[in-house]
């Protein structure tokens, strides 16, 4: 995870940590909101774009996009860039009267000796950050209006060039979307099969089903080797559908289009809700091996 330069950190025991983070995401999702999609909040409302540390300039990684992008949601920020109350005040500014840091984590490691031997222990610390909205000298942006969706398929150069970039091997049907880790091949539904909703234009629902269907190509046992031993139905089939859809969220926040709403949205909350509630570890394990498959397929691009 990222390396912040100041230590503005909160001494919490390793194992609330993971229990707390868990339940940020899991608060989320019991009102209803899938905080790794990319939902219009209103009519006015932006996409939730990847966060960043301001001083450093570095997008936020793994569990903590999600850990913020919650925060954002929750108090409407409409800004991407974080930071220490120390980070801020370097540069005279600071957080208005009253207003509450959010979490993030960082690993670490102590130096134990266990067994006549000195090895270290990885452990989670916690971090306090301040988005930019809290600050005394943040002034709204005016808002744009919201663009009426459609059902035409529109090119987006930037997109087909970083698909293009990574040689996989795409074909268009009328199967649905998935990727085939014997033949090393993506499927995809012909463009004009996609259809606009109310949150999600066709040409977003085609790049972020291609973009899901790409992670899961990084899983390849000739790239990052997650899918071995992957069968449907268990937990590692179940962490690796996690995987695509965080992997597509954070690069489709890195290009500014929403990601495809699921049609049984109270199925897939209730789904995803079992499985955190009885492994408080999941989430922070499948976040970080999701910016492992995005930082593969952005190695992938020319320099």
């Amino acid at each position: 995870m990222e390396t912040l330069t100041t230590q503005t950190r909160q001494k919490t025991d390793y194992k609330d940590v993971y229990q707390t983070v868990t339940d940020t995401i899991i608060q989320q999702l019991e009102k209803g909101t899938i905080p790794w999609h990319q939902p219009w909040t209103g009519a006015n409302s932006k996409l939730l774009q990847l966060p960043r540390n301001f001083e450093t300039g570095k997008k936020y990684r793994g569990v903590n996009i999600l850990l913020l992008w919650c925060a954002a949601l929750n108090k409407n920020y409409d800004q991407s860039e974080w930071a220490t109350y120390k980070q801020w005040e370097k540069q005279n500014e600071f957080p208005r009267a009253r207003e509450k840091s959010s979490k993030i984590v960082k690993y670490d490691t102590i130096k134990r000796e266990e067994d006549g031997e000195i090895k270290e222990i990885p452990f989670l610390k916690v971090y306090n950050v301040f988005n930019r909205c809290q600050l005394q000298s943040y002034n709204p942006p005016a808002q744009d209006q919201f663009e009426n969706l459609n059902d035409l398929v529109e090119k987006i150069d930037v997109v087909d060039e970083f698909i293009a970039n990574t040689k996989a091997m795409i074909r268009h049907s009328t199967e649905g979307a998935h990727y085939n880790p014997n033949t090393d091949e993506i499927n995809i539904p012909f463009p004009e099969l996609f259809k606009a909703t109310t949150t999600c234009s066709a040409t977003e629902g085609l790049y972020s089903t291609t973009l899901h269907e790409l992670t899961h190509w990084t899983g390849g046992k000739h790239r990052l080797n997650r899918l071995e031993r992957c069968k449907f139905g268990d937990k590692k089939y179940a962490a690796e559908e996690l995987i695509a859809e965080l992997g597509a969220a954070f690069l489709c926040s890195g290009f500014d289009i929403a990601t495809v709403e699921k049609g049984d949205h109270a199925g897939y909350i209730d789904h995803w809700l079992k499985i955190l509630k009885e492994d408080n570890h999941f989430i922070i394990k499948v976040a970080s091996e999701a910016s492992k498959a995005v930082d593969h397929l952005e190695n992938l691009q020319p320099k």
